[in-house]
Parts: C-alpha cells; structure tokens; sequence
C-alpha cells in the first residue's frame, strides 16, 4: 500500500478496532491500583526512613547538648537548673576568675619586679583591668594569658633566687677561704705588709720592724690571749674590744686586728720602728 494512503487511514483503522473486553479493563484495574498501592506504600517507607534519620539526629543533638551542659557545669560550679540563665552566669563566673587572677598578678610582680622582667604580665594585666566592659571570649582569653604570664614570671623568680643562692654560696665560700688563709700567721703578715704601704706609706724597713714586733706581741696569731694582761689578738689591744672601732669581727678576722693595730701604732709611735725600739726598751708598747 502506498505510504501516504496508509497515514491517511490510520485514523479510520483505530476506531474500527474491537473495544477492549470487561475481562482486560478489571486486569487493568487491577495493575492501576497495584501501582497506587506500591507508590504509596513506597512513599509511606521514605517518610519512615527520613523520620528514623531525624530522630537520630534529634538523638545525637540531645545528647550533645547533655554532654555540653554537664560540662558547663563542671566548669563554671552553676547547678543543672542554674544553666537556664547560662549567658549571664558564665560572664559573672569569668569576671570573678578574671578578679582573682588580676589580684594574684599583682602579688607576683610586687614580689618579683626586683628580681625578673615582668613587662609582658603588666601588659596582660592591664589588658585584663577592663574585664567588666569586655566580652565573655575575650575575658577568658585574657585571663588564662595573665595566668600563664604570672607563672612565667614566678618560674623565673624562682630560677633567679637559685642563682642568687648559689652565687651567694660561692661568695660565702670565696670569702671564707680568704678569712682561712688571712688568718694564718703568713696571710696576717701579707695583709699587714699590703696595708703598711698603701695606707701608711712604710716600706720593707718599717714593716720589718712591724713583724719583729708583732712576732714578739703574738706570734702573729689572731687567736693569741695574754691570760694575765687580756691583751688580745695579733697587735694585743687591751682590752680586745678596742679593734671593735675596726670592726665588729675583731674576734674572729685578723684583718680587722691588723687594721686597728697600724692605727694604733701611727697614733702612738709614729712608725712601727718607733713602736719595736720602745718595746724593746720598755717590754710593752
């Protein structure tokens, strides 16, 4: 048949078709409701689905929130029923954290300014001054700053007076070598020699005679006692306490003795000759 007459009649064949049967439109039916049902049934599943999801997610926020609470808690010292006014609690709770920090901080630099460097906790501190006027991020920023800052200091307090500690020992101990070695008879007669020359002007002639006499006096011993007399130490001041106008450690420093002693022969004789050639002549001088 041609192409044309056959598109032509398509129209006429179709409405000489056979009407579909009773039987074919129930099996119809059938398959339309069986669709209907697995649609519904099908969406029906997908709200249950989406429905267990947020739940779930209702679940985990709840128990977030729980978990957030009772950390809340925890930190800030405020009861479960207290945390309904959260906002405002926790900024007093960080004003009075920030209050005490800036009191303890001040207490250490008052206690350590001599000592260590505290410019960067003045800074902080001074930051943190404004607490009241600050946000609560910004207040506990600047309170665990301040914190952190004030134990830093503290630490290099306590580093410094360990070192002050030690150099002072070793300083003690310095010094207590050179009172060992000052005190024995060739330690007192160096001292006497050095002194003699720088303060007196007396050269080896005069200084000899200065060893004769104290040799004679004392032995040159810081320790020496006349028992009859209490004429006392190397240049035997009588009484002893007069070289306390050298020194309050005459007793135990034969240096301070020394001291005295050159004064005393300067005021009294002059020259150490002067003073040797009068014991001599009189048993004393």
């Amino acid at each position: 048949m041609n192409p044309l007459l056959r598109t032509l009649l398509r129209p006429f064949a179709r409405a000489q078709r056979t009407p579909p049967s009773r039987k074919a439109l129930a099996a119809r039916r059938r398959r339309t409701r069986t669709t209907v049902v697995s649609a519904a049934a099908a969406l029906a599943l997908t709200g249950l689905i989406v429905g267990a999801a947020s739940s779930a997610r209702t679940s985990r926020a709840t128990a977030a929130k729980i978990a957030a609470t009772t950390e809340l808690s925890q930190s800030t010292g405020l009861r479960q029923d207290q945390l309904a006014v959260y906002p405002r609690a926790a900024k007093a709770h960080a004003d009075g954290r920030a209050k005490n920090t800036l009191r303890d901080a001040t207490v250490v630099m008052a206690s350590t300014r001599d000592k260590v460097d505290v410019g960067p906790l003045a800074a902080s501190v001074t930051s943190l001054a404004n607490y009241e006027t600050l946000d609560l991020d910004a207040v506990i920023s600047l309170t665990g700053q301040t914190r952190a800052a004030a134990s830093t200091v503290q630490a290099a307090a306590v580093e410094a007076d360990r070192a002050a500690a030690v150099a002072a020992a070793a300083a003690a101990d310095a010094a207590a070598t050179a009172l060992a070695a000052a005190n024995t008879p060739d330690g007192a007669r160096a001292i006497a020699r050095d002194l003699a020359a720088s303060r007196y002007g007396w050269g080896d002639s005069q200084f000899s005679c200065l060893a004769q006499l104290w040799a004679k006096e004392s032995g040159w011993s810081y320790t020496a006692l006349n028992e009859g007399s209490g004429a006392t130490g190397i240049p035997q001041a009588l009484p002893g306490s007069k070289m306390a106008s050298a020194g309050s450690d005459w007793r135990t420093n034969a240096g301070t003795q020394i001291t005295w002693g050159l004064d005393y022969i300067s005021r009294g004789y002059g020259t150490p000759c002067s003073a040797w050639s009068h014991s001599q002549a009189m048993d004393w001088y």
